[in-house]
Protein backbone atom coordinates (compact mmCIF):
# COMPACT_ATOMS: atom_id res chain seq x y z
CA UNK A 1 0.00 0.00 0.00
CA UNK A 2 1.25 3.49 -0.85
CA UNK A 3 1.72 6.03 1.93
CA UNK A 4 -1.48 7.96 2.62
CA UNK A 5 -1.81 11.56 3.74
CA UNK A 6 -3.29 12.30 7.16
CA UNK A 7 -6.39 14.01 5.78
CA UNK A 8 -9.08 13.74 3.13
CA UNK A 9 -10.44 16.87 1.45
CA UNK A 10 -14.13 16.95 0.65
CA UNK A 11 -16.20 19.57 -1.17
CA UNK A 12 -19.50 19.40 0.70
CA UNK A 13 -22.86 21.03 0.05
CA UNK A 14 -23.12 23.96 2.47
CA UNK A 15 -26.46 25.35 1.28
CA UNK A 16 -28.87 24.73 -1.55
CA UNK A 17 -28.57 27.21 -4.43
CA UNK A 18 -31.32 29.76 -5.00
CA UNK A 19 -30.65 30.25 -8.67
CA UNK A 20 -27.29 29.62 -10.25
CA UNK A 21 -24.63 27.59 -8.47
CA UNK A 22 -21.96 29.62 -6.66
CA UNK A 23 -18.84 28.81 -4.68
CA UNK A 24 -20.72 29.84 -1.54
CA UNK A 25 -23.04 26.83 -1.94
CA UNK A 26 -20.11 24.53 -1.18
CA UNK A 27 -17.41 24.27 1.44
CA UNK A 28 -14.01 22.57 1.29
CA UNK A 29 -13.52 20.61 4.52
CA UNK A 30 -10.92 18.13 5.69
CA UNK A 31 -11.23 14.94 7.71
CA UNK A 32 -9.47 11.62 8.13
CA UNK A 33 -8.83 9.34 5.18
CA UNK A 34 -11.53 6.63 5.37
CA UNK A 35 -10.65 2.99 5.95
CA UNK A 36 -12.01 0.24 3.73
CA UNK A 37 -13.53 -2.86 5.31
CA UNK A 38 -14.46 -6.33 4.12
CA UNK A 39 -15.55 -6.39 0.47
CA UNK A 40 -14.57 -2.76 -0.03
CA UNK A 41 -12.02 -0.66 -1.88
CA UNK A 42 -10.24 2.52 -0.87
CA UNK A 43 -9.80 4.77 -3.90
CA UNK A 44 -7.65 7.81 -4.50
CA UNK A 45 -9.82 9.87 -6.83
CA UNK A 46 -8.14 10.93 -10.06
CA UNK A 47 -10.87 12.40 -12.29
CA UNK A 48 -14.31 13.93 -11.71
CA UNK A 49 -17.08 13.98 -14.30
CA UNK A 50 -19.58 16.86 -14.61
CA UNK A 51 -23.09 16.52 -15.98
CA UNK A 52 -26.08 18.92 -15.95
CA UNK A 53 -28.09 16.41 -13.90
CA UNK A 54 -25.83 17.16 -10.93
CA UNK A 55 -27.52 20.53 -10.54
CA UNK A 56 -30.83 18.74 -10.06
CA UNK A 57 -29.32 16.49 -7.40
CA UNK A 58 -28.85 19.44 -5.03
CA UNK A 59 -32.48 20.56 -5.19
CA UNK A 60 -34.54 19.46 -2.21
CA UNK A 61 -37.28 17.95 -4.36
CA UNK A 62 -38.40 14.46 -5.31
CA UNK A 63 -36.49 13.01 -8.23
CA UNK A 64 -35.17 9.71 -9.54
CA UNK A 65 -32.41 9.86 -6.89
CA UNK A 66 -32.46 11.36 -3.37
CA UNK A 67 -31.02 14.89 -3.12
CA UNK A 68 -27.51 15.45 -1.80
CA UNK A 69 -27.82 16.23 1.91
CA UNK A 70 -26.43 19.39 3.48
CA UNK A 71 -22.95 18.60 4.79
CA UNK A 72 -22.42 15.67 2.44
CA UNK A 73 -19.84 15.61 -0.36
CA UNK A 74 -21.27 16.66 -3.69
CA UNK A 75 -22.30 13.59 -5.68
CA UNK A 76 -20.35 12.76 -8.82
CA UNK A 77 -18.93 9.96 -10.90
CA UNK A 78 -15.34 9.63 -11.95
CA UNK A 79 -12.18 7.60 -12.03
CA UNK A 80 -10.35 6.40 -8.94
CA UNK A 81 -7.12 4.49 -8.37
CA UNK A 82 -7.33 1.51 -6.02
CA UNK A 83 -5.23 2.06 -2.89
CA UNK A 84 -6.41 -0.92 -0.86
CA UNK A 85 -8.61 -3.81 -2.00
CA UNK A 86 -10.61 -6.53 -0.33
CA UNK A 87 -12.45 -7.34 -3.57
CA UNK A 88 -11.55 -10.38 -5.61
CA UNK A 89 -10.31 -9.48 -9.07
CA UNK A 90 -9.59 -5.82 -8.23
CA UNK A 91 -5.93 -5.09 -7.51
CA UNK A 92 -4.05 -2.16 -5.99
CA UNK A 93 -3.12 0.40 -8.62
CA UNK A 94 -6.04 -0.44 -10.90
CA UNK A 95 -8.32 2.33 -12.14
CA UNK A 96 -12.08 2.01 -11.67
CA UNK A 97 -15.05 4.06 -12.80
CA UNK A 98 -17.84 4.59 -10.24
CA UNK A 99 -19.52 7.04 -7.88
CA UNK A 100 -16.68 8.84 -6.10
CA UNK A 101 -18.04 12.31 -5.20
CA UNK A 102 -16.10 15.56 -4.81
CA UNK A 103 -13.28 14.39 -2.55
CA UNK A 104 -9.73 13.02 -2.59
CA UNK A 105 -10.43 9.53 -1.18
CA UNK A 106 -13.53 7.36 -1.06
CA UNK A 107 -14.48 3.88 0.14
CA UNK A 108 -16.48 1.90 -2.41
CA UNK A 109 -18.41 -1.36 -2.13
CA UNK A 110 -18.70 -2.59 -5.73
CA UNK A 111 -21.66 -4.82 -4.82
CA UNK A 112 -23.68 -1.73 -3.83
CA UNK A 113 -22.79 0.52 -6.77
CA UNK A 114 -24.50 -0.51 -10.00
CA UNK A 115 -22.27 1.87 -11.97
CA UNK A 116 -19.01 0.33 -10.73
CA UNK A 117 -16.66 -1.00 -13.40
CA UNK A 118 -12.96 -1.66 -13.65
CA UNK A 119 -11.16 0.15 -16.44
CA UNK A 120 -10.50 -2.56 -19.05
CA UNK A 121 -6.92 -3.72 -19.44
CA UNK A 122 -5.26 -2.10 -22.41
CA UNK A 123 -7.55 0.95 -22.55
CA UNK A 124 -5.13 3.64 -23.70
CA UNK A 125 -7.25 6.54 -22.47
CA UNK A 126 -9.37 5.78 -19.36
CA UNK A 127 -10.99 9.23 -19.55
CA UNK A 128 -13.09 7.85 -22.42
CA UNK A 129 -15.23 6.35 -19.64
CA UNK A 130 -16.06 9.87 -18.46
CA UNK A 131 -17.44 10.92 -21.81
CA UNK A 132 -17.94 9.15 -25.10
CA UNK A 133 -17.81 5.63 -23.58
CA UNK A 134 -19.42 6.68 -20.29
CA UNK A 135 -22.91 7.75 -19.31
CA UNK A 136 -22.67 10.79 -21.58
CA UNK A 137 -22.00 8.79 -24.71
CA UNK A 138 -24.49 6.12 -23.72
CA UNK A 139 -27.16 8.78 -23.24
CA UNK A 140 -26.51 10.10 -26.74
CA UNK A 141 -26.52 6.58 -28.16
CA UNK A 142 -29.80 5.36 -26.71
CA UNK A 143 -31.65 8.64 -27.08
CA UNK A 144 -30.76 8.81 -30.74
CA UNK A 145 -30.95 5.15 -31.75
CA UNK A 146 -33.89 3.99 -29.62
CA UNK A 147 -36.12 7.08 -29.60
CA UNK A 148 -34.92 9.32 -32.43
CA UNK A 149 -34.28 6.42 -34.83
CA UNK A 150 -32.78 8.48 -37.69
CA UNK A 151 -32.60 6.92 -41.12
CA UNK A 152 -31.94 7.65 -44.76
CA UNK A 153 -33.54 10.88 -45.91
CA UNK A 154 -34.06 12.24 -42.39
CA UNK A 155 -33.10 15.74 -41.32
CA UNK A 156 -31.91 15.79 -37.71
CA UNK A 157 -31.63 18.69 -35.29
CA UNK A 158 -29.51 18.53 -32.12
CA UNK A 159 -29.50 21.37 -29.59
CA UNK A 160 -26.41 22.12 -27.47
CA UNK A 161 -24.50 20.33 -30.21
CA UNK A 162 -21.05 21.25 -28.84
CA UNK A 163 -21.76 19.58 -25.51
CA UNK A 164 -20.70 16.12 -24.45
CA UNK A 165 -24.06 14.54 -25.28
CA UNK A 166 -25.22 16.62 -28.22
CA UNK A 167 -21.98 16.33 -30.15
CA UNK A 168 -22.08 12.54 -29.95
CA UNK A 169 -25.82 12.33 -30.67
CA UNK A 170 -25.50 14.29 -33.89
CA UNK A 171 -22.59 12.22 -35.14
CA UNK A 172 -24.54 9.03 -34.40
CA UNK A 173 -27.39 10.40 -36.53
CA UNK A 174 -24.99 10.80 -39.42
CA UNK A 175 -23.54 7.31 -38.88
CA UNK A 176 -27.07 5.89 -38.90
CA UNK A 177 -27.77 7.40 -42.30
CA UNK A 178 -29.38 10.80 -41.71
CA UNK A 179 -29.16 12.96 -44.82
CA UNK A 180 -28.71 16.25 -43.00
CA UNK A 181 -27.67 17.06 -39.42
CA UNK A 182 -28.10 20.55 -37.97
CA UNK A 183 -26.90 21.68 -34.55
CA UNK A 184 -27.25 24.68 -32.29
CA UNK A 185 -24.58 26.19 -30.02
CA UNK A 186 -23.96 29.55 -28.41
CA UNK A 187 -20.37 30.56 -29.18
CA UNK A 188 -18.87 31.01 -32.64
CA UNK A 189 -15.85 28.81 -31.90
CA UNK A 190 -18.12 26.03 -30.68
CA UNK A 191 -20.31 26.28 -33.77
CA UNK A 192 -17.17 26.03 -35.90
CA UNK A 193 -16.09 22.88 -34.05
CA UNK A 194 -19.51 21.32 -34.58
CA UNK A 195 -19.28 21.73 -38.36
CA UNK A 196 -15.54 21.47 -38.97
CA UNK A 197 -14.69 18.63 -36.57
CA UNK A 198 -17.93 16.86 -35.63
CA UNK A 199 -19.11 17.04 -39.24
CA UNK A 200 -22.58 18.57 -38.84
CA UNK A 201 -23.93 20.22 -41.97
CA UNK A 202 -24.66 23.47 -40.14
CA UNK A 203 -24.74 24.88 -36.62
CA UNK A 204 -26.96 27.81 -35.64
CA UNK A 205 -26.66 30.33 -32.83
CA UNK A 206 -29.29 29.31 -30.29
CA UNK A 207 -29.10 32.79 -28.73
CA UNK A 208 -30.22 34.42 -31.99
CA UNK A 209 -33.49 36.28 -31.42
CA UNK A 210 -34.72 34.88 -34.74
CA UNK A 211 -33.64 31.31 -34.06
CA UNK A 212 -37.09 29.94 -34.89
CA UNK A 213 -36.82 31.47 -38.37
CA UNK A 214 -33.20 30.37 -38.75
CA UNK A 215 -34.22 26.80 -37.95
CA UNK A 216 -36.87 27.02 -40.67
CA UNK A 217 -34.41 28.42 -43.21
CA UNK A 218 -31.99 25.55 -42.51
CA UNK A 219 -34.69 22.92 -43.08
CA UNK A 220 -37.87 24.28 -44.71
CA UNK A 221 -39.50 20.82 -44.77
CA UNK A 222 -38.98 20.42 -41.04
CA UNK A 223 -36.92 18.12 -38.82
CA UNK A 224 -37.67 14.42 -38.70
CA UNK A 225 -35.65 13.93 -35.52
CA UNK A 226 -35.06 16.55 -32.82
CA UNK A 227 -32.66 15.71 -29.99
CA UNK A 228 -33.10 18.40 -27.36
CA UNK A 229 -30.70 19.16 -24.52
CA UNK A 230 -31.79 22.76 -23.87
CA UNK A 231 -35.55 23.02 -23.28
CA UNK A 232 -37.38 26.32 -22.78
CA UNK A 233 -37.92 28.67 -25.69
CA UNK A 234 -35.47 26.80 -27.90
CA UNK A 235 -37.46 23.58 -27.54
CA UNK A 236 -40.56 25.59 -28.44
CA UNK A 237 -38.83 26.79 -31.62
CA UNK A 238 -37.85 23.21 -32.40
CA UNK A 239 -41.43 21.97 -32.00
CA UNK A 240 -42.58 24.72 -34.36
CA UNK A 241 -40.18 23.32 -36.97
CA UNK A 242 -40.96 19.64 -36.45
CA UNK A 243 -41.83 17.63 -39.53
CA UNK A 244 -44.87 15.40 -39.85
CA UNK A 245 -44.30 12.27 -37.71
CA UNK A 246 -41.22 13.80 -36.12
CA UNK A 247 -39.55 12.08 -33.17
CA UNK A 248 -38.54 14.58 -30.49
CA UNK A 249 -36.09 13.25 -27.90
CA UNK A 250 -36.11 15.03 -24.53
CA UNK A 251 -32.65 14.53 -23.09
CA UNK A 252 -32.13 17.65 -20.98
CA UNK A 253 -33.27 21.19 -20.24
CA UNK A 254 -30.08 23.05 -19.49
CA UNK A 255 -31.70 26.43 -20.18
CA UNK A 256 -33.68 26.03 -16.96
CA UNK A 257 -30.47 25.68 -14.96
CA UNK A 258 -32.25 22.75 -13.28
CA UNK A 259 -33.34 25.22 -10.64
CA UNK A 260 -36.25 24.20 -8.43
CA UNK A 261 -38.33 27.30 -9.09
CA UNK A 262 -40.96 27.46 -11.84
CA UNK A 263 -39.39 27.84 -15.32
CA UNK A 264 -39.74 31.28 -16.86
CA UNK A 265 -40.75 29.96 -20.28
CA UNK A 266 -43.49 27.51 -21.16
CA UNK A 267 -44.30 25.77 -24.43
CA UNK A 268 -46.58 27.59 -26.86
CA UNK A 269 -46.48 25.25 -29.87
CA UNK A 270 -47.11 21.89 -28.22
CA UNK A 271 -50.41 21.56 -30.09
CA UNK A 272 -48.39 21.02 -33.27
CA UNK A 273 -47.45 17.60 -31.89
CA UNK A 274 -51.05 16.64 -32.57
CA UNK A 275 -51.51 18.23 -35.98
CA UNK A 276 -48.19 16.84 -37.22
CA UNK A 277 -48.64 13.40 -35.65
CA UNK A 278 -45.33 13.94 -33.89
CA UNK A 279 -44.03 12.21 -30.78
CA UNK A 280 -42.06 13.72 -27.89
CA UNK A 281 -40.45 11.37 -25.37
CA UNK A 282 -38.09 11.67 -22.43
CA UNK A 283 -35.83 8.97 -21.05
CA UNK A 284 -33.12 8.05 -18.55
CA UNK A 285 -30.01 6.28 -19.77
CA UNK A 286 -30.47 3.74 -16.97
CA UNK A 287 -33.57 2.50 -18.80
CA UNK A 288 -31.14 0.74 -21.14
CA UNK A 289 -28.63 -0.54 -18.58
CA UNK A 290 -28.85 -4.11 -19.87
CA UNK A 291 -27.68 -2.90 -23.30
CA UNK A 292 -24.63 -0.87 -22.25
CA UNK A 293 -22.11 -3.43 -23.52
CA UNK A 294 -23.58 -3.40 -27.03
CA UNK A 295 -23.68 0.38 -27.12
CA UNK A 296 -20.10 0.72 -25.91
CA UNK A 297 -18.90 -1.71 -28.54
CA UNK A 298 -20.50 0.46 -31.24
CA UNK A 299 -19.18 3.71 -29.75
CA UNK A 300 -15.66 2.36 -29.33
CA UNK A 301 -15.66 1.11 -32.91
CA UNK A 302 -16.72 4.49 -34.25
CA UNK A 303 -14.05 6.26 -32.20
CA UNK A 304 -11.42 3.82 -33.45
CA UNK A 305 -12.30 4.21 -37.12
CA UNK A 306 -12.55 8.00 -36.92
CA UNK A 307 -16.31 8.20 -37.43
CA UNK A 308 -16.91 9.73 -34.00
CA UNK A 309 -15.02 12.74 -32.65
CA UNK A 310 -15.06 13.86 -29.03
CA UNK A 311 -13.48 16.47 -26.75
CA UNK A 312 -12.46 16.52 -23.09
CA UNK A 313 -12.57 19.96 -21.44
CA UNK A 314 -10.28 19.75 -18.39
CA UNK A 315 -10.06 21.76 -15.16
CA UNK A 316 -7.59 20.90 -12.40
CA UNK A 317 -7.88 20.90 -8.60
CA UNK A 318 -10.71 19.93 -6.25
CA UNK A 319 -11.18 23.57 -5.27
CA UNK A 320 -12.39 24.23 -8.83
CA UNK A 321 -15.15 21.62 -8.77
CA UNK A 322 -17.97 24.19 -8.37
CA UNK A 323 -16.62 26.00 -11.44
CA UNK A 324 -16.78 22.75 -13.39
CA UNK A 325 -20.50 22.48 -12.68
CA UNK A 326 -21.10 26.17 -13.43
CA UNK A 327 -19.39 25.95 -16.82
CA UNK A 328 -22.07 23.56 -18.07
CA UNK A 329 -24.79 26.15 -17.56
CA UNK A 330 -22.73 29.09 -18.83
CA UNK A 331 -22.00 27.26 -22.08
CA UNK A 332 -18.25 27.40 -21.50
CA UNK A 333 -17.43 23.73 -22.01
CA UNK A 334 -16.57 22.15 -25.33
CA UNK A 335 -17.40 18.45 -25.20
CA UNK A 336 -17.13 16.63 -21.89
CA UNK A 337 -16.38 18.73 -18.80
CA UNK A 338 -14.01 16.95 -16.43
CA UNK A 339 -11.65 17.81 -13.59
CA UNK A 340 -8.27 16.27 -12.86
CA UNK A 341 -7.45 15.87 -9.19
CA UNK A 342 -3.95 16.39 -7.86
CA UNK A 343 -1.63 13.39 -8.05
Amino acid sequence: MTDLPDHNRQMVLRERPKGNVSDDNFELVTGPVPTAGAGELLLRNRWLSFDPAQRGWINDIRSYVPPVAIGEPMRAYGLGEVVTSDVEGISVGQLVHCKIDWQDYVVVDPSKDATFEAVPDGMSDPTLLLGVLGLTGLTAYFGMTEIGRPGEGDTVLVTAAAGATGSVAGQIARIKGASRVIGTAGAADKRAWVTDVAGFDDCLDHYDEKVRRKLFDAAPKGYNVIYDNVGGSLLDACIFNAAVKARIVLCGAISTGYRPEKPEVGLHFYQLLTTRSARMEGFLVSNYEDQYARARADLAGWVADGSLHHELDVLEGLENAPEGLRRLFAGKNLGKQALKLSA
